[in-house]
């Protein structure tokens, strides 16, 4: 695993990242697609994760359209970990959702899995979202990936990864599953989120299948909205 840290927003470039060992760094700068491939374990004595999980970054600018190009040119894969150890040690050092700006987004995803609605995992899939006011996304982005790590939401391999985006005037939450259209499983995952992030029983709930994003190449519009 190589630990990085988001740089701060208002020093320029987002897409920096700081690794707080030297050789590490050294051999990233120098042979990034070689780190990305390399096969990552849990140390001796640490406690596994069921799943191995990468981190990603990804940042565009509103008023440019968006397209599966220009948004995969635009995310950057950060590290993965595959122990709870190798989680909280490369978790402490990311700048926190709240305090990012403009319109970014930090994605958790099983190792081999892109965030992108075009993966052959997520293709048949969808997302739970949640919007959430300004001041909150640090807390529920915390609370709901340490629920993904700790397999509580019960549906086997369904879940591939959650996100958190930070926008102008609201912030959202979403996790995303394999399969769109087992109401089973959209269920349970619907009903863990509520128990684990302590929703109220009025929070709307939003759900969109990735084909649908495709088709309106949108992430958060014209989405299914439930109580």
């Amino acid at each position: 695993m190589y630990v990085c840290s988001l740089k701060e927003e208002d020093c320029g470039d987002h897409e920096e990242m700081k690794d707080n060992n030297e050789s590490d760094r050294a051999s990233i700068n120098n042979n990034n697609n070689n780190i990305r491939r390399k096969m990552v374990t849990p140390a001796a004595g640490e406690h596994p994760l069921q799943y191995n999980y990468t981190f990603w970054y990804s940042r565009r600018t509103p008023s440019r359209p968006a397209n599966t190009q220009s948004y995969e040119q635009n995310i950057r894969q950060m590290g993965t970990v595959a122990s709870v150890e190798q989680f909280w040690k490369f978790y402490s050092h990311l700048v926190r959702p709240g305090d990012l700006t403009g319109h970014s987004d930090f994605h958790l995803f099983k190792e081999g899995i892109k965030p992108m609605w075009e993966d052959e995992a997520n293709k048949n899939g969808g997302k739970w979202i949640i919007r959430l006011r300004k001041g909150l996304a640090s807390r529920f982005w915390e609370n709901i990936i340490l629920a993904m790590l700790g397999e509580q939401f019960m549906v086997g391999e369904e879940i591939c990864g959650v996100v958190v985006s930070i926008r102008f005037q609201e912030d959202i939450l979403s996790i995303w599953n394999k399969t769109a259209n087992d109401q089973v499983t959209t269920s349970r995952i619907r009903d863990t989120l509520r128990r684990v992030l302590n929703l109220p029983p009025n929070t709307i709930m939003e759900y969109k299948t990735h084909n649908d994003s495709l088709k309106d190449n949108s992430s958060f519009r014209n989405t299914k909205i439930t109580l």
